[in-house]
């Protein structure tokens, strides 16, 4: 319900305590304050919260989405994807791939430098060279650094320098997605000397290639990244990026306060939507209100990233053996309703597979609609085959995700499906479902790199969990076989059908119940240009604008 007598902002603005306004005021005073240069500035400066906290600026440790949305302002890569997931150059100018795809040889830029740094010598500066890739992937797999990112190069059986300006990497076999991983930060380019000068606390001396370079970080408190004048990429007419003067991002502990900085004109975007403030701006058909449409963008589209509800195949209850139960709960709920109304519309219902909307293999009729009566008669049947006449299966789940578990649990209680809902703190979650101790749980995927295998390893039978993300011990024979052959195929379309028909063969027995693909969703005020939007949610500043 929309208020009456004011907007929710104003509301919380009272509520806010004296020692939140007094901390937010300091914060902005402090960056207003970090360069006087910028005082006349702030349509060159974009600035936002980072409520989750950064842990590292070292590409070596960009796990996280916080992470990695502050390494992708100050690193590059061989290659970059596009907001369309196209591969593009970035550091490599061209690549070649032969040997039946094993090999990819690699031709650099010759006008690419890293952020200046005394350590460089006098002229503060130097081009990164095929050596430097050299350098950054041995670093990224050494046992000592102890990287997250390492596995990135476990299908790699060597790389070398062939000159200053060209780079091979050779595969132990053919990986059709292996450009798409080399688009991630961990592979991005560091220099050694600065690295070995710092240590581990490179995560905070950060030197790298990217837009924007690192000028200060309070850690906790704020960041700030200024104009790499030296950045090799230009926009489309010509100009040189970035457009921006700075980045300057805050740390305030939770999206609500996020929301009223951003109401407030003092921060330029926000990501995502929060329960907290997600009923204040939108709509239920997930529009923006009249309150906020003079004054806000808002920009969505497909997430790679699907929440769904998972089965332990090896369980030895019968409820959770039982493909006609299987069935029914994927039969039983209307996936558009739980959208409209938990989600304000933000979000795709998911009638497809496992492959989420805007990724190739994708398709929207191999997975289950709304049929009340499909399952009801499927639950009659499972109770007439048993003599089970009270069906009871627990549904562990987190606190974030506690009303879709409740909804769905009203949903299948009317046909005679008891669901019993458990909440757990989400570590748990993770450590239990790793393990097998869960009958059936929620969980989610969001893409590592944008390539369908990604999500299909999850029903490989050689990536059991807890050695691998087969969360649910899935196995099926004619899946694994397809599995493999997809490897080996270097045709696209070929392989998408590959994808497409795994993800239609795992479906049909059931192992999961997809919820929904997410969407990304950006909210941004009106003197912002050029943000855009991408199906991994990478912040991208380098061709963003703001107008005074």
């Amino acid at each position: 319900m929309e208020s009456t007598s004011g907007t929710i902002e104003q509301w919380r603005m009272k509520s806010v305590t004296t020692k939140l306004a007094t901390l937010v005021f300091s914060l902005f005073c402090i960056l207003g304050c970090t360069n006087q240069k910028l005082s006349n500035k702030d349509h060159l400066v974009f600035r936002y919260n980072e409520h989750k906290n950064i842990g590292s600026l070292d590409p070596a440790f960009s796990k996280v989405l916080s992470d990695i949305w502050a390494t992708n302002q100050l690193f590059n890569g061989l290659l970059q994807m596009d907001d369309d997931l196209n591969v593009q150059p970035s550091i490599a100018k061209s690549w070649e791939v032969l040997d039946s795809a094993t090999t990819y040889r690699f031709n650099l830029k010759s006008d690419v430098y890293f952020h200046k740094h005394e350590l460089f010598g006098k002229d503060s500066t130097r081009t990164v060279t095929a050596d430097d890739f050299v350098y950054s992937f041995n670093r990224l797999i050494d046992a000592k650094v102890a990287s997250p990112g390492s596995w990135v190069l476990d299908k790699v059986e060597r790389f070398e320098a062939e000159n200053d300006s060209t780079f091979i990497i050779k595969l132990k076999q053919p990986f059709p997605a292996f450009l798409g991983l080399l688009t991630m930060k961990y592979c991005s380019v560091v220099p050694k000397e600065v690295v070995e000068h710092y240590g581990s606390e490179f995560r905070s001396n950060a030197i790298g290639t990217g837009p924007f370079y690192l000028k200060r970080w309070e850690e906790n408190i704020k960041l700030v990244l200024r104009k790499n004048d030296n950045y090799f990429e230009k926009d489309n007419s010509g100009k040189s990026l970035p457009h921006l003067e700075a980045v300057a991002i805050t740390f305030l502990p939770d999206k609500q306060s996020e929301f009223l900085q951003f109401a407030q004109g003092n921060i330029d975007f926000v990501s995502g939507l929060d329960a907290s403030y997600k009923d204040e701006i939108l709509t239920s058909k997930g529009e923006l209100k009249p309150n906020y449409s003079e004054d806000v963008n808002m920009i969505r589209g497909p997430y790679l990233n699907t929440e769904y509800l998972a089965f332990f195949m090896a369980s030895e209850l019968p409820e959770v053996q039982s493909k006609l139960l299987r069935e029914a709960v994927n039969y039983g709920f209307d996936r558009q309703k739980m959208i409209t109304y938990l989600r304000n519309g933000i979000g795709i219902p998911a009638h497809g597979g496992f492959i989420p909307k805007g990724l190739p293999g994708y398709h929207e009729n191999i997975g289950y609609s709304y049929k009340p009566e499909k399952a009801q008669d499927l639950i009659k049947k499972f109770k007439s085959e048993t003599g089970i006449n009270n069906p009871t299966i627990t549904l562990t789940t987190n606190s974030n995700y506690l009303s879709f578990c409740e909804y769905i649990q009203r949903e299948l209680q009317k046909f005679g499906l008891n669901i019993v809902v458990d909440v757990i703190p989400a570590s748990s979650l993770k450590d239990l479902k790793a393990n097998g101790q869960l009958a059936f749980f929620r969980a989610s995927w969001v893409a590592d790199y944008p390539d369908a295998e990604n999500y299909l390893s999850l029903y490989y039978s050689e990536n059991f969990a807890p050695n691998g993300p087969n969360y649910t011990h899935f196995s099926n024979p004619e899946f694994d076989e397809l599995y493999k052959n997809a490897y080996l195929e270097t045709d696209t379309e070929k392989r998408t059908q590959l994808y497409t028909e795994m993800d239609s063969l795992m479906m049909q027995s059931a192992p999961i119940v997809p919820l929904y693909y997410d969407e990304v969703v950006r909210f941004t005020r009106k003197n912002v240009s050029g943000l855009g939007i991408n199906a991994t949610n990478l912040l991208d500043l380098k061709k963003v604008r703001k107008t005074k």
